[in-house]
């Protein structure tokens, strides 16, 4: 199983091929993905200090993109867990003015991955 070592020294484990957003919520972090894991709001974002995959979804560059944050962030709702990863997440429900974190996202990725290299 893949680690996730968090920015306290902790880490958890995920079940590979996880979504991160889901192994860091079910974690106990309780890390926001206001639009229910699906690439279009950017509040589940996470920096890596190592371990960041290779490979990212055309959602994810896209949206980062358009906000001007492509190399500096991912989003969890984007990445599998198929690696160990040592991150800090961006947004948490307990740092925000939300009532909660958004709607749960699914288990699979969505939209549909189209899997492209990440750009450096």
């Amino acid at each position: 199983m893949p680690k996730i070592t968090l920015p306290d020294g902790s880490s958890l484990e995920a079940p590979a091929g996880k979504r991160l957003v889901l192994a860091l919520e079910d974690g106990g972090v309780d890390i926001l993905h206001r639009c229910g894991g699906h690439a279009r709001c950017t509040t589940c974002r996470v920096q890596f200090q190592a371990g960041e995959p290779e490979m990212m979804t055309a959602a994810e560059r896209d949206r980062l993109a358009e906000s001007g944050l492509v190399g500096q962030y991912r989003l969890s709702c984007q990445i599998v867990c198929d690696q160990d990863m040592a991150l800090a997440w961006v947004n948490r429900l307990a740092d925000s003015s939300y009532s909660d974190v958004g709607g749960r996202p699914e288990d699979a990725i969505t939209p549909p991955p189209e899997w492209v290299k990440r750009p450096r």
